[in-house]
């Protein structure tokens, strides 16, 4: 079998965290919205959290509850055989963690501005609050949700320090193309090293393009 390159792995990965933080991400938002208590403070608070943190900090706590060394991932070899250190489903849910604040945030910024009108009178017409979700709000905030997918999609691209603390450096399993990049500069290998980074800033340059084209379009639309 084909052992996948680091380039594949790093569009594996950040294809899989879109995805799953995408589903995750609109409930969230959408409670952060309608609630003005404590508990939305410190959901925002733990929410945000990535954004302040080392990547190295939540990497480093993330490998020790993965480790078999400790209870939850003890739990997880003895009772399921899922040992996640140094593992891709570790770095999964590590991606996933790491970029919850760049789906949420925009999501929430896109409900937020809202009016309310737009709400009531959804409800007055009979349709449910998942309908009302669904069919009415998310459709208004296009350009909010998609600037959502591409910064976290564009954010999983680059991290370093979360998924070599927590997936190490195993080639065909862990070894996404930022850590090639600094794995290939280590052993002076800069061409190798200019590969990876060329396909690094190509694919953010190229979705930082079509996230501003679409958003335009999507402006352009709205008004007329």
């Amino acid at each position: 079998m084909i052992e996948p390159t680091p380039i594949f792995l790093t569009l594996e990965l950040a294809f899989l965290t879109t995805i799953i933080l995408f589903f995750l991400a609109i409930p969230v938002a959408r409670w952060l919205s309608l609630n003005k208590n404590i508990f939305k403070t410190i959901t925002e608070v733990v929410v945000s959290l990535p954004l302040v943190l080392p990547p190295t900090v939540i990497g480093f706590y993330l490998l020790l509850a993965f480790s078999p060394s400790h209870s939850f991932g003890k739990f997880l070899e003895n009772y399921f055989d899922i040992r996640l250190a140094f593992s891709f489903g570790g770095l999964l849910i590590g991606s996933v963690i790491y970029s919850l604040p760049f789906m949420v945030h925009p999501i929430l910024s896109g409900l937020t501005s809202l009016p309310s009108s737009l709400e009531e009178a959804s409800l007055s017409l009979g349709k449910s609050k998942t309908q009302t979700l669904f069919n009415v709000l998310l459709p208004n905030i296009k350009p909010s949700i998609l600037t959502a997918i591409v910064l976290t999609f564009a954010h999983t691209i680059g991290e370093f320090g979360v998924v070599l603390m927590i997936g190490g450096n195993i080639p065909g399993k862990t070894n996404v193309a930022s850590i090639a990049v600094y794995d290939e500069v280590e052993a002076l290998n800069y061409h190798d090293a200019n590969m990876y980074a060329t396909f690094l800033i190509g694919i953010s340059v190229t979705i930082l393009f079509l996230l501003y084209f679409s958003n335009r379009k999507l402006q352009e639309v709205k008004i007329l």
